[in-house]
């Protein structure tokens, strides 16, 4: 029950509920005192009124007036001089003596506390103002035993009545808590459990319905996220039947391209000065297709191969990439091809992994310059500091468009260019991550795109057990 919210929420009423009628008990308490004490006074002052209309008294009458209101003497003061006065044997010396003329509240709940903690028979002395104005001020002595019973009984009957509202109030929030709050929890949990069984059913997303707002923003986000769950689920699913649509074509096409590799050997024995200058790149790039194609395979079985790290001159690389770009734009395009790589910069990469993704983001920079009809520049730039070498691929295009900067780096939703499937960001950027680094979009605004990758120098401390 105490493991249940609503239990729980039982439980703290009654417990505030109940707290709350202590603090209530206590000022009650002492009210009843003061109107016990006062209807003491009250009757004393009645029984001393017998005395003024008589001069003298029979000592068994004085003794029923006195037993009548509950005291053993009475003292009426009327003015300075004289004083009425009725009396009797007290058993014992008076304990204390309380006055009740203006008395403050915190005095009359302290002094009737300190009634209640006391168990032994005492003897007290009240004072008070006599009722109707008939004198300065009235005394009585009396038992303090029949006050506090008085009082015990009164507690008690308060502490009952406190109980039973505690208890119908905490029913009665219970039964609210149950009906506005737990039933609609329950409710989302269930849709959770049923959303959980089949992520791909869109017709299992929550539609939020809760009548309380918090409940309906709660629903509403759980119906954003399976939204996006399910989404990202097609998407993986759509992933993997590409990824082995494309094992499959990677592994006949690595076939052809070793025969072709074969054949491009044979061209470096050729006396034409041209095809001795083109053979060692066109077998350079036929050797990268067939990685390219491996690495195809290996990554429809599992994932990305691992970088195997090395020094690396960057210049050299940034410049092979910029070459075959600079055939691929042929000599019609008006596109610049900048190399601002600081000479001698060596950096640690894996130089397959690191070709592919500066070959994908000026690929990208080429084809945007393309698309707005003019002519432009692409520039690879790079620098490094004590933790990082940031390189920078910076194109004149006309920018990136929202929606490719909403869903950026996210494969067949990230695409730039028109048609194009955003798989060439998506698989830098995993490519970048797999060497500890990022990619990210540095700048795109109407002059054009940045995009910077960074590679940290220093492998990552290994967390201590």
């Amino acid at each position: 029950m105490l493991n249940t919210l609503s239990g729980r929420f039982l439980l703290l009423t009654t417990v505030f509920v109940m707290l709350a009628e202590v603090l209530i008990f206590v000022p009650s308490v002492a009210r009843f005192r003061e109107d016990y004490l006062e209807l003491r006074l009250e009757r004393a002052q009645i029984a001393s009124l017998a005395l003024l209309a008589s001069e003298t008294l029979d000592a068994d009458l004085e003794t029923e007036l006195l037993e009548n209101a509950g005291v053993y003497n009475v003292v009426l003061r009327r003015d300075e001089v004289r004083q009425l006065a009725l009396s009797s044997p007290i058993p014992e010396p008076i304990h204390a003596t309380y006055d009740l003329r203006g008395a403050s509240a915190l005095q009359l709940i302290r002094d009737a506390v300190g009634t209640l903690l006391d168990p032994d028979e005492r003897i007290i002395r009240v004072i008070g103002d006599p009722v109707q104005q008939g004198g300065l001020l009235i005394e009585v002595t009396m038992d303090q035993a029949p006050l506090r019973a008085e009082m015990l009984d009164y507690g008690l009957r308060i502490l009952i009545l406190s109980a039973v509202i505690s208890v119908v109030t905490a029913a009665l929030l219970f039964a609210a808590v149950q009906a506005f709050l737990v039933t609609p929890i329950k409710r989302v949990v269930a849709q959770i459990q049923s959303y959980a069984d089949a992520p791909e059913d869109a017709r299992r997303i929550i539609a939020p319905r809760a009548g309380l707002r918090e409940l309906h923003e709660a629903e509403t986000a759980l119906q954003a996220m399976e939204t996006q769950l399910t989404s990202a689920l097609r998407q993986k699913d759509r992933l993997a039947q590409l990824g082995s649509g494309v094992a499959k074509v990677s592994h006949d096409l690595r076939n052809i391209l070793t025969s072709a590799q074969l054949f491009a050997d044979r061209l470096e024995s050729s006396e034409d000065p041209l095809v001795k200058r083109m053979a060692p790149k066109l077998v350079g790039s036929i050797s990268r297709a067939v990685s390219l194609c491996e690495s195809t395979l290996a990554f429809g079985r599992a994932e990305e191969p691992p970088p195997q790290l090395a020094r690396l001159p960057l210049p050299a690389l940034v410049a092979e990439v910029l070459e075959a770009e600079r055939l691929a734009a042929g000599e019609e395009a008006e596109i610049a091809f900048v190399d601002e790589v600081p000479p001698g910069l060596v950096l640690r990469a894996d130089a397959e992994q690191l070709y592919r993704v500066l070959s994908n983001l000026v690929r990208n920079a080429r084809q945007a310059i393309l698309a707005q009809g003019g002519g432009g520049r692409v520039t690879v730039s790079a620098r490094e500091d004590e933790d990082a070498w940031w390189i920078f691929v910076a194109d004149t295009g006309p920018g990136l468009p929202p929606k490719a900067r909403e869903h950026l780096f996210r494969a067949f939703r990230g695409g730039v260019a028109k048609g194009g499937s955003g798989l060439g960001l998506a698989i830098a950027a995993e490519l970048v991550r797999g060497h500890g680094g990022r990619l990210e979009l540095a700048r795109t605004d109407a002059t054009g795109t940045e995009f910077a990758i960074c590679l940290p120098r220093n492998a990552p401390k290994p967390l201590l057990g």
